[in-house]
């Protein structure tokens, strides 16, 4: 397996030539341009490419040894599961040639969506949640994601903390470490449900598509859970994107996806949180060079709504991030 990229993606060049005519042959046409997107942290290609006849398609495509390809796969068969009318791009092909693999996604159009307060698409965003979890996952999805594990299940942080509080800790988390490793530590007993769970759900995780409007993509992670976990996962993001710690705290008060487990809710925030505090403090992994400083923000914005969520706000002194 070629070591991960220190900087960023494997680019279309990376891929070996066989796995390149496979795909062209298939696509009925020769490559002509590629674009990495902007955003997320895996190292494997994950391109838009043009073809010669003006299409797009894009393409996920890594090593067999590499576990970014049992990602790749397992998002291939979420994508050929998902219920009619599911915010998720389309399924055309899996493709695999020289030992690599390749997933191929119809090709969105459009930027990531913008979530500040001034945009409309966070509440496109929270309607789309509130369709998706509103009733339990259909048959075939729940069977395509049986075999991945939750990750969202083993989310902590706090706990490791706690014993020996970093020196730099913020002094919200610092007043309250013990109540929020009481907190972490209930979120794995609800943790599991019927609803679909994308997983990984942020602004560069989405395309604001001309034609489809804001759709959701990189379902790598996809699981069955409660509902609330997508909702909660976006609310920091929210937050980063400009919104008040307040005023996300009363949406995750009244929308469908939280509203009925308030406490399930709260566990995973505190659970997410600590995950955030724990992670930024480690070396960056390789291929990945913004993460640690996106779980900072993350950190950070998840903290504040917990203030705020858990009534702390007389303890709450760190500044928010700017958003990036």
């Amino acid at each position: 397996m070629p070591v991960p990229p220190t900087s960023g993606r494997l680019q279309w060049t990376d891929v070996p030539t066989p796995l390149r005519a496979r795909l062209e042959d298939a696509l009925g046409a020769p490559v002509t341009d590629t674009v990495t997107p902007k955003g997320g942290f895996g190292h494997q290609l994950a391109a838009a490419l043009r073809l010669a006849d003006g299409r797009r398609v894009f393409v996920k495509a890594a090593p067999d040894d590499d576990p970014l390809t049992a990602a790749n796969v397992h998002e291939a068969a979420v994508l050929d599961a998902l219920p009619p009318g599911a915010p998720a791009p389309d399924l055309l092909g899996i493709h695999r040639a020289a030992d690599w693999t390749a997933v191929v996604i119809a090709h969105l159009d459009g930027p990531h969506p913008d979530l500040s307060p001034a945009s409309s698409d966070a509440e496109q965003t929270w309607a789309l949640l509130d369709k998706l979890t509103s009733s339990p996952a259909p048959a075939p999805y729940a069977a395509a994601v049986s075999t991945m594990p939750s990750t969202a299940a083993a989310l902590h942080g706090w706990d490791e903390l706690l014993p020996d509080p970093p020196a730099d800790l913020a002094p919200t988390a610092r007043a309250h470490l013990l109540e929020l490793a009481e907190l972490e530590a209930a979120w794995p007993a609800p943790a599991h449900g019927d609803r679909i769970v994308h997983g990984d759900l942020r602004a560069d995780n989405m395309v604001h598509d001309h034609d489809r409007g804001v759709t959701f993509v990189d379902w790598a992670h996809a699981t069955t859970g409660p509902a609330c976990i997508d909702a909660a996962s976006l609310a920091p993001q929210l937050i980063l994107a400009g919104h008040t710690p307040a005023d996300i705290a009363r949406l995750l008060r009244d929308h469908p996806a939280t509203a009925s487990s308030p406490d399930t809710t709260t566990a995973f925030l505190a659970a997410l949180t600590g995950h955030w505090h724990r992670n930024a403090r480690k070396p960056a992994p390789p291929g990945a060079p913004g993460l640690r400083a996106y779980q900072h923000r993350a950190a950070v914005a998840g903290l504040a709504l917990l203030s705020h969520r858990l009534s702390w706000l007389d303890r709450l002194t760190e500044p928010l991030p700017a958003a990036p």
